[in-house]
């Protein structure tokens, strides 16, 4: 895609693109220059980064930490595009997956985690994980 083109009204640039295997992920710096928008939408952005890096899945591509530079016009990100989606969930941090769609989040209340922290306190090691999933029977 040449650089001076802005099919609609947006530009995308990426740098400091570096292929890392161990994570088996892509990663670059993307500098978005949209004039007379005050920012782009994230599906916007994948949709274009896809179509610039070939990528068949969209979902495998994570744009996150977006800051505008004073005076509007230019914004700065991070992207990450996933060799399938499989990894990226293996990968990513829950939170950005529940941002992307990717998983769903679970709603647990104030007093069922603080119990279970609580109870997770009493125990050491591999014990811990599974106190996590199931109560202990004790009652005073």
């Amino acid at each position: 895609m040449p650089i001076g083109e802005r099919q609609s009204t947006f530009t995308i640039r990426t740098r400091k693109f570096m292929t890392n295997r161990l994570l088996s992920r892509k990663q670059f710096v993307v500098d978005v220059i949209h004039p007379g928008r005050p920012n782009i939408p994230k599906g916007e952005l994948k949709q274009r980064i896809a179509t610039m890096y070939d990528v068949r899945d969209p979902n495998s591509i994570i744009v996150f930490n977006f800051r505008n530079h004073f005076g509007g016009g230019k914004s700065t990100g991070f992207g990450l595009i996933y060799d399938s989606v499989e990894n990226a969930k293996k990968f990513e941090p829950k939170y950005r997956l529940i941002r992307n769609g990717l998983l769903s989040k679970t709603d647990k209340s104030r007093k069922q985690l603080k119990e279970r922290k609580n109870r997770a306190k009493k125990l050491r090691g591999v014990k811990k994980s599974k106190a996590e999933s199931k109560k202990t029977g004790k009652k005073r």
